[in-house]
């Protein structure tokens, strides 16, 4: 219990941050969006934002609070997983007909620590409660995409992934160096959009004492426009760890969320909430319940005058 109340203490430090990471962003961002932004159709971008190859800039906030469960741990242990991704989509090519994005991200992490080196090994105990928790910079992310530059109808995309061995701390990372193909396949249309981003990351390089990965994350979307620029839909993401056991590879959430995009003075912005659930989730300790908290506010393109 006390384990959990500390947790949530880190929970709430985190979200006191990001308030004032993001109060500061949209502030700034303010001034640059009057102009440009402020006659932007909410409705549109709402439906746009839905889409990894969009030509719109943004800065997206995103937090994963979620509760872990599983037979090598008594009860319940939470995590906190907060998100910077900056979305970076330049027009490329013979009359920019190409579009090439860059969304790196910096992951604030609250974890439970064990009495163990790799959370692979919890499978080795009868039944633990963490012995503390650890806030920290994770494993910085970078997904890369190209594709045609349109956003109605099919729209592909292919790229690169990777992953940094940046954490603060061991329990907050992996400790290697990884990289693999990423591809998306969306449907832009009204009211709804649909579609699949896929990753997948293989070590290359790192600690040598740490283990070898072997990962894929694919999210699935589908959400539906709604009047007043909402929409009602999920994105959880599918996980797949092919080096773990087959009791403990495959975590396969379901979920329901909605969004809405408003102003924020002159600054488009997107909120939205989503709760998802893992109907397949590893047996020995994985995730049970995550709850999304997402602020994403729209930024003018800095290289378009």
């Amino acid at each position: 219990m006390t384990n959990a109340v500390n947790d949530l203490r880190h929970i709430k430090n985190l979200f006191a941050t990001a308030g004032l990471a993001i109060c500061a962003t949209v502030s700034t961002a303010d001034k640059e969006a009057e102009s440009s932004l402020a006659d932007t159709d909410l409705a549109e971008l709402d439906r746009q934002l839905n889409n990894p190859l969009t030509s719109i800039w943004s800065l997206t906030f995103q937090n994963n609070t979620s509760v872990k469960t599983g037979d090598a741990v008594e009860g319940r242990e939470y995590t906190n997983n907060l998100f910077f991704q900056p979305f970076m989509p330049f027009e490329v090519g013979r009359e920019q007909g190409a579009m090439l994005t860059l969304r790196p991200v910096f992951p604030l992490v609250t974890k439970p620590t064990f009495d163990v080196d790799e959370q692979s090994q919890m499978s080795a105990l009868e039944s633990s409660e963490a012995s503390g928790y650890e806030t920290g910079l994770g494993d910085i992310q970078l997904l890369t995409l190209a594709g045609p530059n349109h956003g109605e109808g099919l729209v592909w995309g292919a790229g690169a992934t990777f992953k940094f061995p940046t954490a603060s701390e061991d329990v907050l990372g992996q400790g290697k160096y990884q990289a693999g193909p990423a591809a998306m396949l969306f449907y832009m249309g009204k009211p709804w959009v649909a579609g699949l981003l896929y990753q997948h990351w293989w070590s290359f390089a790192g600690d040598g004492d740490r283990q070898a990965t072997n990962q894929t994350d694919l999210q699935y979307i589908a959400r539906r426009s709604i009047a007043n620029a909402m929409s009602i839909g999920l994105g959880p993401t599918i996980t797949i760890d092919w080096e773990a056991d087959p009791e403990n590879r495959l975590t396969l959430p379901v979920g329901l969320g909605v969004t809405k995009t408003t102003r924020w003075g002159g600054t488009p912005v997107k909120l939205r909430v989503e709760a998802h659930y893992s109907i397949i989730r590893p047996e020995d300790y994985g995730t049970e319940w995550n709850l999304r908290l997402q602020i994403t506010p729209v930024i003018n393109n800095p290289f378009k005058p």
